[in-house]
């Protein structure tokens, strides 16, 4: 009778954890433009049609007059010491405001003082491109 030696497997078989690792990838590359775009806000229009997007801190002043920070309800005290931090630990940044456009105009201007005062002087009001008449 023959006896049969059987060795273990010293690797790590590394294909099935690519797989998952690359569908995972594929899935979160689909969803998180989606997650941005969740707010309802009717941007006013204008006729420039050159804007550069950049990146930057999402302030948006919702229809009711509710103040989002990256989609988090905050108030104004919040906001201004949520920027204060990141102020303090990114250095320089740069606050996209999105305010509906039926939002008083000095609702507006009360948000982007509060934004001044906590220390940043880039600010972005933005826009829906118009379309060329």
């Amino acid at each position: 009778m023959k006896r049969t030696n059987y060795t273990s497997i010293s690797e790590i078989n590394v294909t099935n954890l690519v797989d998952v690792t690359m569908v995972l990838l594929i899935i979160f590359m689909i969803t998180a433009p989606l997650m941005r775009t969740g707010l309802q806000v009717e941007l006013p229009e204008s006729k420039i049609n050159d804007l550069k997007n950049k990146e930057g801190i999402s302030v948006t002043i919702t229809r009711d007059g509710s103040i989002l920070i990256e989609n988090e309800t905050v108030n104004l005290q919040q906001m201004g010491n949520y920027l204060t931090r990141r102020l303090a630990t990114e250095g320089n940044l740069f606050v996209l405001l999105h305010a509906d456009k039926s939002v008083s105009y000095g609702k507006v201007i009360s948000v982007m003082d509060y934004i001044k005062q906590a220390g940043i002087t880039n600010i972005g009001l933005v826009l829906t491109p118009g379309k060329d008449k």
